[in-house]
């Protein structure tokens, strides 16, 4: 940049005023940034931001990037929020007061002339990557970043420390109010533990695209830059730096609004698309695709076209920061077009790859291996790449989950020496078979935890996409998994089981850890076994004879039923009772809501089968009784669907609704019997049936080293991992092999049959398998080896009920009394979460 003298005399002037004062506070500049701590008071602590009366002004140099200034905006917002005083902002300090010194390594000429004259130590920065530091010196506090997007992280995680959550605006998180703001700081952050870190807004249909056409966006009719300005804060906020825009027929495309992009830049946010999107282009929007004036989506026999539209979309995109999607499928998530060999599909996506890193190599000035491209074998992609796809050495793999949060793979030993490394794209939502989870955020966090980690350990530290749905009511697993891809060695499954409840008590308080913790146990528990949207027991797109409602696997007449109603009402009545009124809107979004709702749906269905059996045994009153209870529970849905549109004075109307996946029946009324000649009156529901008592998990007689219990999983929310995924092979037949012994009473019976259940995980990766071994009383062991395929029968039950199970059966001595079952590691890393002997 080109100054005017009297500019640069100006900031000759005040370059050397400013270091006159940095080195009179500073005795020892070469241990300024020794330290790790950034801790916010209202005693006259440190550096003062806010006194009571005056706050400090906050100081950004004209030359910072757009995302700098804007952020720096933001922060003087937030103090505003805090302390109810707004904030000077100018260029640079003129005094000695109290002074915010907003900046990024070579764009600013304060800093970058400290630095130079040895009064600022940035060693711990310096050609990092989005790393930055906060320190206070005296009546300076220096936020500094090592890129543009580290200052902007700096800028955040100072307006997250004196009270501004992440979720301030997408959950009206209440803001803490402060009479005064002193902040010690002497803060350098880590380089984030996955470079590319972002979410996917997809199914937006029910959700966040009539909410911004009806309500947020109602000028344009359309998710368009207002929207996205809201997404990209919040991204910043959460320190991630990636987005791949709604995609959509009802939505259109990104790029159809020329703002969009724009937008994105200006908060440092890099674009990236789906596995279905090649070079930024989504064929899903007829503004982008249209059969009629484009004709088929056939690489084969319309490639010229493709590649024109591919060159008319680098042309107006390429000079902002994206990463690619290479390779190519069929028209939105559909497979290849066109009936040819496998052979010949791998021919043919080498072809298309190579000509996609000929078109960005003529739209960006660097060489093909220097520009971000991703390969995500999602679906059939994933066949073709097995089958002997070459993808270039520098492009990331990325690994998918099967979309209900298992792994499909993660990269072999020869995979992991890839310069591109790979990443991960897992979901919290989805629409498709063998049933659609778009309504509420019923995730683990152990079981994204564990699933994240085998990625992580195994090279996954490059690029890391969620698929969120419509964002709400996904917040907190959204936050967890970008916190994960900031810091994952700050985390480990205990730590992962916990979080949830500490990001909780930080905005509602500390007090109320504990209860949140029982509460999104259970929840999340309850949801294991099924998720609420599963309640229906259908099958979406799939054959007559498994579509429809259906009963349910809980009984009444063993007491799993009653167990679980009972069970979901202590939680939802437990929500209503601890939170003040000013937080009461943010509570209710973040779990409130998704309790209730959970438990309101498995209400409706449980009593809905309870009316048909006790129609069934001729008790028309006890029938009517469930037929009313099943009416209120659907009537409560539409109440808590129609509140959390209300609130916020109709903030988020639209925002909430019981999406319909096309073919989804579980967000309907089920059918029930009602004799209105007949009372109503409530039955005896006590169980008339004995249930066989799983054995204890957390109490093995004996167990090898590195088999370990691993809690906020499974059934009964303990499970036992069988040694770390990344192990070596072990004999499943051999009880020299790592195993876990339990003992059990059994008499009078010459055999004994188990159920055996696990989490139905995927193998790590080609060549292994799901081999675990049993054995009784130190028997030849028998082996269960859990293999499948997408989109089976048997992987439909088993994402379902998130369970694979076999029975066995095994010859015992009727003499004797006490038996042991020991459970041998055959595949490292799968868990056991029940084992059941009858």
């Amino acid at each position: 940049m080109k100054f005017k003298i009297s500019q640069l005399r100006m900031w000759r002037v005040v370059i050397t005023c400013h270091i006159l004062i940095i080195g009179v506070c500073l005795i020892m500049p070469q241990q300024a940034f020794a330290g790790h701590h950034l801790r916010v008071h209202e005693q006259a602590k440190g550096f003062a931001l806010y006194t009571g009366t005056e706050t400090a002004t906050i100081c950004v140099s004209s030359q910072e990037a757009l995302v700098v200034k804007k952020t720096a905006q933001l922060l003087g917002d937030d103090i505003r929020r805090v302390t109810g005083v707004s904030c000077r902002q100018q260029s640079a300090p003129t005094s000695s007061a109290p002074a915010i010194i907003i900046g990024t390594l070579g764009c600013n000429p304060l800093i970058d002339a400290a630095v130079k004259e040895g009064h600022l130590q940035v060693d711990g920065i310096k050609n990092g990557w989005e790393q930055f530091l906060i320190k206070w010196v005296q009546n300076r506090l220096y936020i500094i970043g090592s890129d543009r997007r580290g200052t902007a992280y700096g800028v955040f995680t100072l307006s997250e420390a004196i009270g501004v959550s992440p979720w301030y605006w997408w959950a009206d998180v209440p803001v803490k109010k402060r009479k005064a703001v002193y902040v010690d700081a002497d803060y350098i952050s880590k380089q984030p533990s996955v470079k590319y870190r972002g979410i996917f807004i997809n199914d937006e249909d029910w959700g966040l695209k009539p909410w911004a056409a009806k309500n947020f966006e109602r000028n344009l009719g359309n998710i368009g830059p207002k929207t996205y300005a809201k997404v990209c804060e919040l991204l910043l906020r959460l320190k991630a730096n990636m987005l791949a825009p709604a995609m959509h027929p009802c939505t259109g495309a990104f790029y159809s609004h020329p703002e969009n992009k724009l937008v994105a830049d200006s908060f440092g946010i890099i674009i990236t698309t789906s596995h279905c999107e090649p070079l930024l282009l989504n064929n899903a929007a007829k503004s982008e695709w249209d059969l009629q004036k484009d004709g088929d989506w056939n690489y084969l026999t319309n490639g010229e076209h493709i590649r024109n539209k591919w060159n008319q979309r680098l042309t107006e995109a390429a000079q902002y920061e994206n990463i690619y999607t290479v390779a190519m499928r069929g028209l939105h998530d559909a497979g290849l077009r066109g009936d040819i060999s496998k052979e010949q599909r791998v021919t043919l996506l080498e072809q298309v790859i190579s000509d996609q890193r000929q078109l960005l190599e003529k739209h960006i000035d660097n060489p093909a291996d220097q520009i971000p491209q991703i390969f995500v074998p999602y679906k059939e992609t994933m066949d073709i790449y097995e089958n002997g796809l070459n993808v270039p050495d520098d492009i990331t793999l990325v690994w998918v989950d099967d979309n209900y949060g298992y792994m499909k793979r993660v990269s072999n030993p020869e995979e992991q020496k890839r310069k591109g490394h790979s990443g991960v794209y897992y979901h919290l939502s989805y629409l498709g078979a063998p049933h659609d989870y778009l309504w509420l955020n019923s995730t683990p966090p152990v079981l994204m935890y564990e699933e994240l980690k085998k990625a992580y350990d195994t090279g996954a530290d490059r690029y890391w996409l969620l698929n969120v749905g419509d964002i709400k009511p996904m917040e907190l697993g959204i936050q967890t998994f970008m916190d994960m891809a900031w810091d994952f060695t700050a985390f480990d499954t205990d730590k992962a089981g916990k979080y949830q409840a500490r990001l909780l008590a930080n905005m509602f308080g500390d007090r109320l850890e504990d209860d949140f913790q029982r509460i999104l146990d259970s929840y999340y528990r309850l949801a294991w076994s099924r998720k609420p949207e599963f309640m229906g027991y259908e099958y979406e797109w799939d054959d007559a004879a498994h579509s429809g409602l259906h009963h349910t696997d809980f009984s009444f007449f063993t007491g799993t039923a009653q167990q679980r109603l009972a069970d979901y009402h202590q939680i939802a009545e437990k929500t209503q009772e601890m939170i003040p009124s000013e937080a009461r809107d943010a509570y209710f979004q973040l779990v409130e809501f998704p309790v209730c709702a959970a438990y309101q749906m498995n209400r409706k269905f449980l009593m809905a089968q309870l009316n048909h059996e006790l129609a069934s045994r001729l008790n028309a009153e006890g029938a009517n009784w469930a037929a009313q209870q099943m009416t209120i529970a659907y009537d409560s849905i539409q109440a808590l669907n129609n509140r959390y549109n209300q609130q916020c004075h109709g903030k988020w109307k639209g925002i909430m609704d019981l999406p319909t996946g096309w073919c989804a029946l579980y967000q309907e009324k089920p059918a029930v019997t009602f004799n209105a000649l007949e009372g109503i009156i409530e039955p005896d529901l006590q169980p008339t049936m004995k249930q066989h008592t799983p054995i204890n998990l957390s109490t093995p007689t004996s167990k090898s080293d590195g088999i370990r219990l691993v809690k906020g999983i499974g059934m009964d929310w303990v499970a036992v991992q069988m040694t770390e995924p990344s192990n070596v092979v072990s004999d499943a037949t051999s009880l020299k092999s790592p195993h876990i012994t339990y003992s059990f009473f059994h008499e009078n019976k010459d055999s004994v049959d188990v159920w055996l259940s696990t989490v139905p995980f995927w193998p790590l990766y080609k060549g292994r398998e799901n081999k675990i071994g049993i054995s009784i009383d130190g028997c030849q062991p028998q082996v269960f080896n859990n293999l499948f395929s997408e989109y089976s029968r048997l992987w439909k039950d088993q994402v379902l009920r998130n369970e694979a199970s076999c029975h066995l059966r095994f010859a015992v001595n009727p003499k004797k009394k006490d038996h042991s079952i020991t459970i041998i590691t055959g595949d490292p890393g799968l868990m056991v979460q029940r084992i059941t002997i009858k």
